[in-house]
């Protein structure tokens, strides 16, 4: 087993991502999504892990995260991605918001009874955040919104929305936040996307039409949105990279098992060279994502403010996993297409983790830019 541990809090970790890989293995048993999947993580404290103590939560790490994350996704992707949504919401949530109001909401999201979701892109914006359109405009103690989201985790299914919203035509100080029940008037929502992977979390768009929300719906203050909207990213990138991993990791798993089971002319197919270094090859590239996302995570624990190592760790571990992915296939032979062998579901989920939480186009973009300063 691999694990995103340290000399730090080794034991704990461990002890952490059996429970969660038991469970992953008991209860993920549907690549569609189940709202009972999520409930029944409140058992283990897992929607609650980046919300602190005094909301009901566990104030867990990144590291402690990133093995929570790796273990689901090693099961079914799509329950690690809407986890790691509603966890980096939860987490903008308290940090950024008057939590004398919003406690008893933390509360309600770390007990798993709210379903937290993220909304940011739109049909203009998706990398480039702060060409957004969404509009949000004061009218006496309220705010009126009128835009459209697209390809939001959780759409149509999450309680609360983080919304992000034009408020003044400042390119980056003139994006504000703001939190939206689902029952709220004038919010809606478009039919579920039907996705190449990671069926087991819905995405769809989320639309406003003159949709009004109390002064008090604002998440910090007017003109705050946009860096609000940033501090999120490298957690969310980092847990992306977690969930390559993991489901790297399955992969290189199913993989073996078939080597070593299988036979062809009169041997084992662990016994062909080529085989063999294509499975070290898949090793190697998980071991290096690993290291990668571990640094990430640490480096996000010790408050630093270097966001290079989330951008190389979502990039790294998300395009090792799309080859791992496609290795694994190739290694099954023709039982590698059948989806009763899983491997194809791991393929088709793998490429997804390339293009959220910004496409790897955009992550060397940012490393470079890193560089050259």
């Amino acid at each position: 087993m691999l694990y995103f541990t340290s000399n730090r809090d080794l034991f704990e970790i461990k002890e952490l991502a059996n429970v969660v890989r038991r469970f992953a293995t008991n209860q993920l048993t549907d690549d569609h999504y189940r709202r009972i999947d999520f409930e029944k993580m409140a058992e283990l404290g897992l929607p609650g892990m980046s919300v602190s103590e005094q909301h009901a939560g566990l104030g867990s790490s990144s590291l402690e995260i990133s093995a929570a994350i790796f273990e689901l996704a090693r099961e079914q992707l799509g329950p690690a991605i809407y986890l790691s949504v509603h966890l980096m919401v939860s987490k903008l949530i308290e940090r950024w918001s008057n939590t004398t109001l919003t406690a008893p909401l933390l509360t309600e999201l770390a007990q798993a009874k709210k379903l937290g979701a993220y909304c940011l892109t739109e049909a203009h914006s998706g990398s480039d955040a702060a060409a957004l359109r969404t509009r949000a405009e004061k009218s006496g103690d309220t705010w009126v919104l009128n835009g459209e989201k697209i390809y939001i985790s959780s759409g149509g299914v999450a309680d609360i929305y983080l919304v992000f919203a034009r408020t003044s035509e400042d390119k980056t100080k003139g994006i504000s936040a703001f939190l939206i029940p689902k029952e709220t008037t004038g919010l809606s929502f478009g039919l579920p996307e039907k996705k190449m992977g990671c069926r087991g979390s819905t995405l769809s768009s989320v639309v406003f039409e003159n949709c009004t929300i109390p002064d008090s719906s604002l998440v910090g203050e007017v003109g705050q949105g946009y860096k609000i909207a940033l501090s999120g990213l490298n957690g969310g990138r980092v847990s992306i990279a977690a969930a390559a991993c993991g489901l790297a990791s399955k992969s290189i798993e199913l993989a073996r098992k078939h080597l070593l089971e299988r036979k062809q002319f009169d041997q084992p197919l662990a016994n062909f060279q080529g085989l063999q270094f294509m499975l070290a090859e898949m090793y190697m590239k998980l071991r290096a994502s690993v290291l990668l996302t571990r640094e990430a995570a640490i480096e996000l624990d010790q408050g630093g403010s270097d966001n290079t190592p989330a951008s190389i760790a979502k990039c790294f571990a998300t395009d090792s996993a799309m080859q791992i992915t496609t290795d694994g296939v190739q290694l099954l032979g023709g039982a590698g297409y059948i989806e009763e062998y899983q491997v194809e579901r791991l393929m088709r989920d793998a490429k997804m983790l390339q293009i959220v939480e910004g496409t790897n186009q955009i992550q060397r973009m940012l490393i470079a830019r890193a560089l050259l300063q």
